[in-house]
């Protein structure tokens, strides 16, 4: 695990072990910006064979887990810049020698709406949204998404309502995009955040890495 820059990103790489290459998985933060947490996922998917770059999205700032103002202001302050930013480090990652050009990726929170967004301006191979705050912003474009979907929500969670879940599930259908959306019973928003016992669901999160595993290895491994 390195620390380096991928366009104008600074961030976290993790390589998988042994020899490459191997298919690039950009990770991409919630709205606390980048943290341990992401840092994690991105060795979590790393150990899965991927060479998985966490960007750190507001340069260096970070707002402590539960500063909601703080971590309002640096959605409001870094978030104008970020697709054309994650686009370039998209650009950067794929040409690495390491990377065999196959690239996806995946985001949480914040994060999960940057992953399709990135999936609006770059020819990614899979494109994951975990919990995508202010997805729906991006309702309007995703006719133009050319990879694969997986999207996965809790039923509990108050900034995106079952209702638009289904609404973007159904626009993906009408697309034709190929897509899998998985609502989880009982689980509000950061249901995967393992640090955060207040809103982590150990069962829910257990099944998304499952099913975020096997869909990336569908489209990115083979």
């Amino acid at each position: 695990m390195t620390q380096t820059t991928l366009g104008s990103l600074p961030g976290h790489l993790a390589r998988p072990s042994g020899n490459g290459p191997w298919p690039g998985l950009i990770v991409i933060q919630e709205w606390w910006g980048l943290d341990a947490q992401t840092k994690s996922i991105a060795d979590r998917f790393a150990a899965e064979g991927y060479l998985a770059f966490a960007p750190d999205v507001y340069h260096g700032e970070l707002a402590a887990l539960g500063d909601g103002d703080k971590a309002m202001a640096l959605v409001q302050k870094y978030g104008p810049n970020a697709p054309a930013e994650l686009a370039a480090a998209f650009d950067a990652l794929k040409q690495l020698p390491e990377c065999t050009g196959k690239v996806g990726s995946v985001g949480f929170c914040f994060g999960g709406r940057m992953s399709l967004a990135l999936g609006l301006s770059r020819p990614l191979s899979a494109v994951c949204t975990f919990y995508g705050g202010g997805m729906q912003q991006l309702f309007d474009q995703l006719g133009g998404l050319k990879a694969p979907v997986l999207g996965l929500f809790g039923d509990k969670d108050q900034s995106i309502p079952v209702g638009t879940v289904e609404e973007f599930e159904q626009l993906l259908t009408r697309h034709r995009i190929p897509h899998e959306v998985k609502v989880y019973p009982n689980s509000g928003h950061a249901f995967f955040r393992d640090s955060d016992p207040s809103v982590f669901k150990p069962e829910a999160a257990k099944d998304a890495w499952e099913r975020a595993k096997a869909f990336f290895a569908e489209n990115l491994l083979s």
